[in-house]
């Protein structure tokens, strides 16, 4: 019985130790747009290294078809963190009077790109009487057709809401949709099939070109009551870009396997689409035109004010 006791005592101290362990890690619940992504994938192929563990954080990660989808639980509280909100989108939220503040940039510049399988659709030129994709209201998707529109004088072009890369694939090549967008690495191999063709790229638009298109977002409250949480993720957020560039070949298994592609072509979505700089989330590049075209594109009424640029853009300091 005396052996049985110290026994007992042995077990709930360890199952006391595990427990206190666990409870150690902060759970950080964000949204997601894009599943699959290069750029959208920090954080899976971060934890999936043990890198937010080691900073003592759990991730509750729910993938989102667009921005809209990602930034309304933001709005509600829901959720800490919305990931690959369209830059343009956070500003209406803001100027709405939304509890959103812009924590880091998630993309500067674009790999995103616009196709169809109509062979007489061969640039932005041809797309009047088509209809051409974005994602989801408010995101970037949706800023760069706005913005190809009004640079290319559209006037015929219609647009349409599709989703996800893979679900835009499947209206494209059912007739739904004229002109659909993608991110590498989805439609590649359909391009090198000749199935579809590239009819335009995100850099095109002038709104693109060295300008942060997407962001990361969290509410307000957050920043309040969780900084040194959030503090903490945004270090892990960093680590894990630089592993992600690292030579460790772990990190192109973990995408290859996460997006179900071969090594060869994981390799070749990081090296040739998404150099390190786009993904950098620590400065919001272009907002000396990004905030006139928010107002043209009618996302916000008037230019936000310095005040107001200074109170939504809150960006946590390396250290």
């Amino acid at each position: 019985m005396k052996n049985f006791r110290v026994l007992f005592g042995t077990a709930a101290v360890a199952v006391s130790a595990f427990i206190g362990s666990a409870a150690a890690d902060d759970l950080v619940k964000m949204t997601i747009g894009q599943r699959g992504n290069w750029d959208t994938a920090i954080t899976h192929l971060g934890e999936k290294a043990g890198i937010f563990k080691k900073h003592g954080l759990e991730l509750e990660m729910i993938y989102t078809s667009g921005s809209g989808e990602t930034l309304q639980p933001v709005i509600a509280g829901g959720v800490d963190l919305g990931l690959a909100v369209g830059t343009l989108g956070a500003m209406a939220a803001y100027s709405k009077g939304a509890p959103v503040r812009i924590v880091g940039a998630q993309a500067t510049g674009a790999a995103d790109y616009w196709y169809a399988k109509n062979p007489a659709i061969k640039t932005l030129k041809d797309t009047n009487g088509y209809t051409i994709a974005y994602s989801s209201n408010g995101s970037s998707t949706h800023s760069v057709v706005r913005a190809f529109i009004d640079e290319y004088k559209l006037t015929g072009t219609k647009t349409q809401t599709t989703g996800s890369p893979s679900a835009t694939l499947t209206a494209v090549m059912t007739d739904q949709v004229d002109v659909g967008w993608a991110s590498p690495p989805f439609g590649l191999k359909e391009i090198e099939d000749g199935k579809i063709h590239i009819v335009a790229k995100a850099t095109d638009a002038a709104l693109v070109r060295g300008q942060t298109i997407r962001v990361l977002v969290a509410n307000a409250k957050v920043l309040e009551d969780r900084k040194d949480v959030l503090e903490r993720f945004m270090r892990a957020y960093r680590e894990s870009i630089d592993y992600m560039y690292s030579d460790n070949p772990q990190v192109i298994k973990d995408y290859a396997e996460f997006v179900r592609v071969p090594e060869v072509m994981a390799r070749r979505v990081r090296d040739e689409f998404f150099p390190k700089g786009l993904v950098n989330p620590d400065q919001i590049q272009g907002l000396d035109t990004l905030i006139p075209e928010a107002v043209n594109l009618k996302f916000i009424p008037t230019p936000l004010s310095k005040e107001q640029v200074a109170e939504l853009i809150q960006i946590p300091p390396r250290k």
